[in-house]
């Protein structure tokens, strides 16, 4: 993987810090997650957990007062350890159009990648969902990796009945 303008430990843009989250991050996580109006919303209880147990595959942006104002939540696949996958991404309206969703994707994957390597990234985006697309086309192509797409899951396994498919995107190898 090519080296990201983003160091973990230390980014820092408009009075915005990068760090791990921390369980009591998980409420305004659900929150933004929520007024994303884009993303499923997962329970609150699950953005509790997500803080505990993924802390190491996920990040947040913090504001001057130390408040989440964006997160990417990801995990390590069980059956391929070089792969991370991207659960969600979200960014506070009021800071959005800054790059911080790029920002916060480059800066875990730097991390995760210097913690314990990484092969690859994966993520899923229904095909109106034109920021996510933006975002990890972008990201692949700044690292100069490849990037495969294929229908993960068609809208008809959903039990909804109106759910678009989730497309997968496949980025790498790095």
């Amino acid at each position: 993987m090519t080296a990201a303008p983003a160091d973990f430990a230390s980014a820092r843009s408009e009075f915005i810090r990068i760090d791990a989250p921390r369980v009591e991050d998980g409420a305004a996580i659900w929150r933004i997650a929520r007024d994303s109006e884009v993303l499923d919303l997962n329970s609150s209880y699950s953005y509790l957990l997500w803080c505990r147990d993924f802390a190491a595959t996920s990040v947040v942006a913090r504001d001057e007062n130390g408040d989440p104002v964006a997160f990417v939540t990801g995990y390590i696949r069980p059956d391929r350890p070089e792969t991370l996958v991207v659960w969600q991404v979200a960014v506070d309206r009021s800071h959005r159009g800054k790059g911080l969703a790029a920002t916060l994707l480059d800066a875990l994957t730097t991390r995760v990648a210097s913690d314990q390597g990484l092969a690859s990234v994966e993520t899923t985006i229904t095909p109106d969902n034109t920021a996510s697309d933006r975002l990890f086309t972008s990201f692949a192509q700044r690292h100069d990796a490849p990037l495969e797409r294929e229908v993960l899951f068609d809208g008809s396994l959903f039990p909804e009945g109106t759910h678009l498919p989730e497309v997968l995107y496949r980025i790498g190898p790095f």
